[in-house]
């Protein structure tokens, strides 16, 4: 007996989508599941400190979001073009998605920010993507710090006021095409807490890929193809999660990037060594943990593998009873909402 799509749907009123963020990360509410019990506790963020424990081990993605949408115009023409930038290939070439398509054809050449930077179509790609190799003068990501907009996530209309508040405050490593959202929460001074309280923090690198909002089209969920992640996990965090595991302490993963992290680079037995490699970990109902105990992580869309993902943890029903909660209390949902402890 399978999976279908729609027994991970929920009725969500699109008021409850949040547009803007809070302007203090940590005021965001947190509702604290016990995946047990199924009983429900409503907090606010920065009270995760009194469900954490000397020895635990938190789990962030550092990974840093590239200002990867850039508006630009085709040469010798007022003809607008807006380019996301997908991923990057060698000698400066990108796979992009453009709109609109049919005015990209090769050889088209785009201009961004008077002349800083120009592209070039040079191939088309599977599912309609473009190649584009880019010529600039100096350093790239510098570039695009200054023409790009971040790729917020298609349910968010408002303009962004700061960038910086689609970062989390630890990003590091430039790469990810959307943010890991349950990192948002965080401040320094809530970090700072939790490690002064002899909670070990361990640093991984997920890049998100925009494969993250592609919802699943199949009937059958195990028929969906999840896209591909690039992961990275060093000596020092392998170190600390491992720890963690031997003194029989919990591991709490701060999204489900941190998540898919963690169980993709874990042998059977649960252990993680300093790895990097490419994921399509797809984690539904039936899955057994090996890394993870417990789950920080915002509310996510229907029938996507997020929420797939939190139900094999929780339970679907339990899941769903969770987030319907979370709708009759309205709480802020998605990328810029409120978040979830589930434990």
């Amino acid at each position: 007996m399978g999976m279908k799509r729609q027994d991970f749907y929920y009725e969500l009123p699109e008021e409850l989508i949040a547009q803007d963020p809070l302007v203090d990360r940590e005021s965001s509410r947190l509702l604290v599941l016990d995946r047990e019990s199924g009983v429900i506790s409503h907090r606010v963020f920065r009270e995760i400190t009194e469900y954490l424990k000397a020895g635990d081990c938190l789990v962030i993605n550092d990974t840093k979001v590239l200002p990867a949408r850039l508006i630009g115009s085709r040469e010798g023409t007022n003809g607008k073009i807006e380019i996301l930038l997908l991923k990057r290939k060698e000698n400066n070439i990108w796979e992009t998605l453009v709109k609109p398509g049919k005015k990209a054809r090769v050889g088209t050449k785009i201009v961004f920010g008077d002349g800083l930077l120009t592209g070039e179509v040079i191939d088309i790609v599977e599912e309609g993507n473009r190649l584009i190799q880019f010529t600039y003068e100096g350093i790239f990501e510098e570039i695009l710090d200054q023409l790009g907009q971040m790729p917020l996530p298609p349910y968010i209309t408002h303009q962004l006021e700061d960038q910086n508040r689609y970062q989390t405050v630890y990003a590091e490593h430039t790469g990810s095409a959307a943010a890991p959202t349950a990192g948002l929460h965080f401040t320094p001074e809530l970090l700072e807490k939790i490690e002064d309280m002899g909670v070990n923090i361990a640093k991984v690198t997920l890049h998100v890929g925009l494969g993250t909002f592609r919802p699943v089209k199949v009937e059958e969920i195990t028929d969906h193809h999840m896209h591909s992640e690039f992961y990275q996990i060093d000596e020092e965090a392998a170190a600390k999660i491992n720890r963690a595991k031997e003194c029989g302490k919990r591991v709490i993963c701060v999204g489900t990037t941190s998540c898919r992290t963690v169980e993709s680079a874990a042998d059977e037995s649960g252990k993680l060594r300093a790895c990097s490699g490419w994921t399509e970990i797809f984690i539904y109902p039936g899955y057994r943990f090996k890394v993870l105990d417990c789950l920080i992580t915002n509310f996510h869309l229907p029938e996507s593998t997020l929420i797939m993902l939190v139900s094999a943890l929780a339970g679907r029903e339990t899941v769903l009873a969770a987030y319907e909660e979370a709708v009759r209390e309205k709480y802020r949902f998605f990328s810029f909402g409120d978040a979830m402890l589930v434990m």
